[in-house]
């Protein structure tokens, strides 16, 4: 394909009234911390049932938050998953703490609850699970294990906004659960995140350590926290406000590009789709990632990306496990074995997604990895 027409990885859902909304805060006396802001924590709450929601710089930062929270740092450990594009688990080593990873499951690609309940020990805090991808985690026994064990329960839904778990929405299920918005989201604002919660304290501490207002200079309890300067400005907060309003709009349409992939991907032995456990009541992915079958080693896996964006296809490999990272070793040790997570992680392949896709483009992509996995001599599938 020419370089006009390169299939792209991610390309947000922007209309004429994005760009009206931003318009209107241009011509404001108000870029940060204004009344936009207020209005999306409002609504994002009420959109998901939760009583607070604060509006915060991205999804990372509001993990840190929601750590600091909750005192969780130096001598702490909390149980996370070394599998995921969005590398979370850099909230645990900034907050002080120790992350403890564990093995996931390897159909969802979510915390094997089994795993995390044999990972507990006497300096675990918190349980960090995230939805990845999209889909929703084990909700159910991972709040049974926090409880039995007096831990926290921390949810990362900055990949899956409005997909649902046993009828309730992600984002319903942590003590504290945290969103992105950053490319490549189904709700998409540059950047940032938002916080969400049922318990007023942690709410008012997360506020607290995001940045002191005007009016905070002279209150006595909020100057002895070191905030982090970690605010949403008004013109993401607009912009978040009516990617909020045509949310439905867009995740159908990705849903109908879904469609496409999955009718494609069907004629394809040598991959796995994405998959949806039954308690699942609906996925919205956030990247389409499909697993190469065991025949394909890594390398392969590598030159199939390769091959992709020689024809123009954006791509990339999904992922590099946080546990095999230099960053979470302790000094002078080799790296932890997570069987599953190294399984899925050395053949999984993130394909371009998002409601612009034609079927055209999505028909192009699969029968160009098709044509890249001969290429490669790795022949049919066995997982």
């Amino acid at each position: 394909m020419s370089d006009d027409c390169t299939i792209l990885f991610s390309d947000p859902d922007v209309s004429t009234a994005e760009l009206a909304a931003v318009d209107a805060v241009l011509r404001s006396p108000n870029l940060s911390d204004g009344p936009q802001v207020a209005a999306f924590e409002a609504e994002f709450a009420a959109y998901l049932g939760r009583r607070h929601a604060v509006a915060v710089a991205s999804g990372r930062i509001g993990l840190l938050l929601a750590l600091r929270s909750l005192g969780i740092g130096p001598g702490d450990e909390v149980i996370a998953s070394a599998y995921g594009w969005r590398e979370t688990a850099h909230a645990i080593a900034l907050a002080g703490a120790t992350p403890r990873f564990v093995d996931i499951d390897y159909w969802s690609g979510t915390l094997a609850p089994d795993k995390v309940a044999a990972a507990v020990t006497p300096a675990t805090r918190a349980i960090l699970a995230a939805n990845t991808l999209g889909h929703p985690a084990a909700w159910e026994p991972l709040r049974a294990l926090a409880d039995q064990h007096g831990l926290r329960l921390i949810e990362d839904s900055s990949e899956a906004i409005g997909s649902r778990y046993q009828g309730r929405l992600v984002g319903s299920f942590g003590d504290l659960a945290v969103f992105d918005f950053s490319q490549p989201a189904a709700l998409c604002c540059g950047s940032g995140g938002m916080l969400v919660t049922d318990d007023a304290d942690l709410a008012a501490m997360v506020r607290r350590l995001r940045g002191r207002r005007p009016a905070d200079r002279g209150n006595i309890v909020g100057s002895g926290v070191v905030p982090y300067a970690a605010d949403l400005s008004e013109i993401q907060a607009a912009l978040g406000r009516v990617q909020l309003e045509r949310l439905p709009a867009i995740l159908e349409r990705r849903l109908q590009v879904e469609a496409y992939y999955r009718q494609h991907v069907l004629s394809f032995e040598g991959i796995k789709p994405p998959y949806q456990a039954p308690e699942v009541d609906q996925v919205h992915w956030f990247s389409y990632v499909v697993h190469l079958g065991t025949r394909f080693s890594r390398s392969s896996r590598d030159a199939i990306v390769e091959d992709l964006r020689t024809e123009d296809v954006e791509s990339h490999p999904y992922c590099q496990p946080l546990h095999r990272q230099r960053a979470y070793l302790p000094a002078g040790t080799a790296a932890i074995k997570l069987f599953v997570t190294e399984k899925l992680a050395d053949r999984a392949v993130a394909l371009p997604f998002h409601g612009h896709l034609t079927e055209e483009q999505v028909a192009f992509v699969v029968a160009t990895m098709k044509d890249a996995s001969v290429n490669v001599g790795a022949g049919a599938a066995i997982y």
